[in-house]
């Protein structure tokens, strides 16, 4: 503790006042603040080119796509977003879903995919297929139907594209001509070739259909959600409002059932057997190099086991080739990869944390491939030619995302790609282990850049450097580094906080703080990187913002993750409590004017955490909360808190309403999207009802229309941060 206060006292000196404030509303205005930046990044089959989806500097809203030569040369645009779509088209309820599961927030060119030889590029736009012909150097509209085209994919030989319509599966010739159904009779209860909700929203899994090597058939699955009870939620929008059935898994309760077939393009279908309990999750689905094995990752129901499967194609017969298991919880992850050879890599936290290992085509181990006390992040690349796998990592620091690669042949420790100091993602070629690698840390807005397999830059593709030209620049004298330190837990292990100050900071001042907390499974917030510019507006206004990863987030050891096992709710609000005591501890903070805000999870931590007994915060905003877990959905809360039955004091310990008697009158400010149906509205209305009927005051604000993700427009979020802003300067500012 005294080295954190002693490096955070060096780091904080007086610093002079900035003339120029940023205006808020310029936040959410074009072009955006942060910068030009690439995403969807993808190579080119040929490795001759990158493309990429770009946010239009003159819309937000809208994304095209852009294409840049590895050769050099500057950057053009591939597919003109609103040129293609003019106006938003109403999508259907299956297509506004896949966006909100993937958070999707734009339209236009939102998604698109290479055929593997470098022919055409398949982009959907607002329910329709287009066809990019590469050679031509012209786009042409492939379907043209009342109704949406989703999940579009061309075929690995690039002879077709596929794509799900009305819950069936569709082909078509790539270069045009007549569709064909390869299913029928698909209905939204009984429906081929799509992701359930669960899979979509907790699994990452996206897609119900999968594509064999040689073109020549599909694995398919058929989702039956009759088994699933009804949870009626009512959609408020600005214009009207109606009750919408959803078939909604909450815990305890069943869950969809997903059969697995193989579908050859020519002949009968075929089942593939998944074994004799329906009640499993279809995890993940691969083909093996020569299309002859279908790998299936079949999760048990409590997620405390995974099971490899090797489906012999020609019979849909099989064997489980790999298990793994865990007394917590066994994470999926795309680390999975089959090799030419038959054999294949996989990823397993045995060791206590989550290595890579090399398995024979039979499962049996052959070998680990990395190893130490730090986690491998995900597999991000294979070359085979070179055997080696690219890798990120958080290996030296859990604030820092890197980039390396090592051997899967010969044993060997991992080699850096990529330099310290902040976040790296990437998109690594099929073939060669060059990568497209986007960088950004708390001063460096993202970058994205081309690099060789030894991680030289070849050319950048978007520098998007802070200088004179950038969006960002007029206010870069207000940028401030954070500060980062720990602190301890009750069982000793450390949890890393970062902290920024206010641009016209005075150490000898004290200052209202404000923690941003999410807390939940699967993410963390302290790390070097680029914050949102909305973080400017609250520093702006004069407050400290502080942020602490506490014990079930990830980047850490097996141990660190897991320890909120069966009991969520309680070792997170210890944690940051004892993140709010050490900022309190602080000389330039005022120990009495603490506020916490968070989103999703986050909400749920902020109405923990004001009423747990003696709080440390005088006000808070919470978002979209979830408050009893009961109410959310199997596979997420099953994964960490078991069910209902089996867990009655855990559940009990983790329901908001109970609490509520502790909550300070007028701490709260309510958040919710009224079409929320991730975090249904249900949540909230609990404690809006419980609240009115104890007579405490709070305040709230619900949006028409808008779901947990999808949909917030930049105007939508300038409300929420202004009313964020609004509410803490009433309830936290001097005079308060």
């Amino acid at each position: 503790m005294k080295l954190a206060v002693a490096a955070l006292a060096a780091f904080l000196v007086a610093l002079p006042a900035m003339a120029e404030k940023l205006p808020p509303q310029r936040v959410f205005d074009s072009p955006e603040l942060s910068g030009p930046r690439a995403r969807g990044v993808k190579l080119s089959p040929d490795g001759k080119a990158v493309t990429y989806i770009k946010t239009r500097a003159d819309d937000l809203t809208v994304t095209d796509l852009w294409i840049a030569d590895v050769a050099g040369g500057e950057p053009r645009l591939l597919l003109d977003g609103k040129s293609l779509a003019p106006e938003a088209r109403d999508l259907s309820e299956a297509e506004k879903a896949r966006r909100e599961r993937a958070g999707v927030a734009t339209r236009g060119i939102v998604d698109y995919e290479w055929d593997r030889q470098g022919r055409v590029i398949l982009a959907p736009v607002e329910g329709d297929l287009w066809v990019y012909d590469v050679a031509a150097g012209a786009a042409r509209q492939l379907t043209h139907t009342a109704s949406d085209e989703i999940d579009a994919k061309v075929s690995p030989k690039g002879a077709f594209v596929s794509f799900v319509r009305d819950d069936n599966l569709y082909i078509v010739p790539t270069t045009g001509g007549a569709e064909r159904a390869l299913t029928r009779g698909g209905t939204e209860l009984k429906s081929w070739a799509t992701a359930e909700f669960i899979a979509q929203e907790e699994m990452d899994r996206h897609t119900g259909y999968w594509w064999s090597p040689d073109d020549s058939r599909l694995a398919v699955a058929f989702v039956d959600q009759t088994p699933i009870d009804i949870v009626e939620r009512p959609e408020v929008n600005a214009t009207g409002a109606r009750v919408v059935a959803q078939r909604y898994p909450r815990p305890g309760r069943p869950n969809a059932r997903v059969d697995l077939y193989i579908q050859p393009l020519a002949g009968p279908r075929l089942k593939v057997d998944l074994g004799g309990n329906p009640d499993v999750y279809l995890a993940r689905v691969d083909w093996s190099k020569d299309g002859r094995t279908l790998y299936v990752q079949r999760e048990a129901r409590d997620q405390r086991r995974l099971d490899l499967l090797a489906i012999d194609a020609a019979t849909g017969k099989g064997k489980v080739i790999l298990s793994e298991t865990s007394p917590h919880w066994v994470d999926l992850t795309e680390d999975f990869r089959p090799l030419a050879d038959g054999t294949f890599l996989w990823s397993s936290e045995t060791s206590g944390y989550r290595h890579l290992y090399l398995h024979g085509a039979d499962g049996k181990l052959i070998r680990a491939v990395t190893s130490g006390d730090w986690p491998v992040d995900q597999v991000e690349g294979v070359d085979e030619a070179t055997a080696s796998v690219i890798f990120s990592a958080h290996k030296d620091t859990p604030l820092e995302r890197r980039i390396y690669s090592v051997s899967y042949a010969t044993p060997g420790p991992p080699r850096a790609l990529t330099p310290p100091g902040g976040q790296w993602t990437v998109t690594v070629a099929e073939q060669g282990g060059a990568f497209v690698g986007t960088y950004n840390d708390p001063t460096t807005p993202p970058q994205t850049a081309l690099y060789r397999a030894d991680g030289s830059r070849v050319r950048w593709i978007e520098q998007n450097a802070l200088i004179a030209s950038h969006p960002f620049w007029p206010y870069v004298e207000r940028l401030r580094e954070p500060a980062f330190g720990t602190v301890k837990a009750a069982d000793g292990q450390d949890l890393y906080w970062s902290l920024r100050t206010p641009p016209d900071f005075d150490a000898t001042k004290r200052y209202p703080a404000i923690v941003q907390v999410y807390g939940g499974p699967g993410s963390a917030l302290v790390s070097r990187s680029w914050a949102t510019p909305e973080d400017q507006i609250l520093l702006d206004a004069g407050y400290i913002l502080f942020k602490l990863d506490n014990r079930g987030t990830p980047n850490r050891a097996l141990a660190f993750k897991t320890a909120i096992d069966r009991r969520m709710g309680q070792m997170e609000v210890d944690d940051q409590i004892a993140g709010a005591r050490y900022l309190q501890s602080l000389p330039y903070v005022d120990k009495d004017r603490l506020g916490v805000t968070g989103w999703s999870y986050g909400g749920y931590m902020t109405l923990l955490l004001l009423t747990t007994p003696d709080s440390p915060f005088r006000a808070g905003v919470a978002g979209a909360p979830v408050t009893d877990w009961r109410l959310y959905d199997t596979h997420y809360t099953e994964r960490f808190m078991g069910t209902p039955a089996d867990n009655v004091s855990g559940y009990a310990a983790t329901e908001v309403v109970a609490r509520l008697p502790r909550l300070k009158p007028g701490a709260l400010l309510l958040m919710h999207g009224m079409a929320d149906d991730n975090v249904t509205f249900d949540h909230s209305t609990r404690v809006l009802f419980a609240l009115q009927a104890a007579g405490t005051p709070f305040e709230t604000m619900v949006y028409p229309g808008l779901r947990h993700r999808g949909g917030w427009t930049p105007k939508n979020r300038m409300h929420r941060t202004m009313m964020t802003v609004d509410f803490f300067d009433r309830k936290l500012k001097p005079g308060a």
